[in-house]
Order: C-alpha cells, then sequence, then structure tokens
C-alpha cells in the first residue's frame, strides 16, 4: 500500500497453494480490474476482500474442474449381423439388379448366387441388413426364406468381423439348361469351396441338409 493511499495505486496480489499460476494469474487480473474501476481518492480495501469473498470460489472451482478427468465417454456397442437367405430361385435380370442396388446402397457386404437355388449372403450392422431383407423380401418374392443368422457385438464398425469385401453377384456353372427359363441347378460342389474360402462351410449343411466333405 503506497504512502498516497487513497490517491496513491493500490497494488493487491492474491495467492493460494491450490490454484495453479495460470489461474492465479487470471485470479489477480481480475482484481486488478477491479481495483481500477475505483476513482482516486476512494477506499477500496474493504471492497476488494469483499470482491475475492464473492468471486475468487470461481477460480477454485475452474481449477477442480480442469484436473477432473473427463468422463471417458462410453464405447457404444453395435449388433453385428450375418444372415444366411434361401431362394428357391434367381432369374429375372430386374430382380438381380435391386439385390444388388440395395446392397451397395445399405452399405453392407456379402454376395447374391444366382441360378437355382439363389443364396444370399449380407452381413453388416443389424439395421442395415434387416433393411435390406425386408426391402428384397417384399412386396411379392414368395420363395424365399432365411435359413441361418449370426450375430455379434462389436464396439467398432465391424470391418475385423466381415468374410467379404463387397457385395457382389456370384455366378458358378450350371448343370443342365432345361427350356427357355434356363432352369438349371448351381454347382454346389464349386459353392462349398467358396464357402471355404471365406470360413463359412459350416453354413452348407444348414442351408442344403447336406453333409459337408472335408
Amino acid at each position: 500500500m503506497p504512502h498516497s493511499y487513497p490517491y496513491g495505486t493500490l497494488q493487491l496480489f492474491a495467492r493460494s497453494s491450490d490454484l495453479d499460476r495460470q489461474q492465479q494469474l487470471l485470479l489477480n487480473n481480475g482484481l486488478t480490474s477491479y481495483i481500477g474501476t475505483f476513482d482516486p481518492g476512494e477506499l477500496c480495501v474493504c471492497a476488494a476482500i469483499q470482491w475475492l469473498q464473492d468471486n475468487g470460489a470461481s477460480y477454485f472451482l475452474n481449477r477442480k474442474l480442469e484436473q477432473e478427468p473427463s468422463a471417458q465417454a462410453k464405447p457404444v456397442k453395435n449388433t453385428f449381423l450375418r444372415m444366411w437367405i434361401y431362394s428357391h430361385h434367381i432369374y429375372q435380370q430386374d430382380l438381380r439388379k435391386k439385390i444388388l442396388e440395395v446392397g451397395k446402397r445399405l452399405d453392407v457386404t456379402g454376395f447374391c448366387m444366382t441360378g437355382k437355388p439363389g443364396i444370399i449372403c449380407v452381413e453388416g450392422f443389424k439395421e442395415h441388413c434387416e433393411e435390406f431383407w425386408h426391402t428384397i423380401r417384399y412386396p411379392s418374392w414368395k420363395h424365399i426364406s432365411c435359413k441361418h443368422t449370426e450375430s455379434m457385438e462389436t464396439e467398432g464398425n465391424g470391418q475385423d468381423l466381415r468374410l467379404f469385401h463387397s457385395f457382389e453377384e456370384l455366378l458358378l456353372e450350371a448343370h443342365g439348361d432345361y427350356g427357355l427359363r434356363n432352369d438349371y441347378h448351381m454347382n454346389l460342389g464349386q459353392f462349398l469351396e467358396f464357402l471355404k474360402k471365406h470360413k463359412s462351410e459350416h453354413v452348407f449343411q444348414i442351408l442344403f441338409g447336406i453333409e459337408s466333405k472335408s
């Protein structure tokens, strides 16, 4: 306090071991700004103490909030789904086009094996797979059923769970050509080899009721 007080500028400094240097600087800047609002000749010591009592707690609160680790966001769990769909046959060009378009639009992976029988595998987040199933099934596809599903929980994007890298049409060799409809049976031996390459041979028996040979 200068000898010329209250006409001389009063210099006050607050210090606390519970504040770091940055918070202490902010506190004293606020205090100095408040003292600067008084005119020369005005008594301000008691007013400054009152200001500290009224405003000091907020600086300690800010310090506490900075010290507390931010709450860790809980990872969101998603359901990754793989559906194995069996159809009596898949021939029509417009239907094949629709299946591919829906699969790529919904960001799912898998395949559509055309011919007789027709097999579709779709994998991705549950809501995408279910929308795919609903879209291709309705309104008029009668001879189709979901034979098997595989469900897994994941906290990521599910990429490590995918067995396929894209959604594509699978064309295999056929046995026979019966009339104008090309009513041919797909080569199930080739299909089994395809499933083995994608670590899915376990569904062969489920789809066809046939024992797979090792």
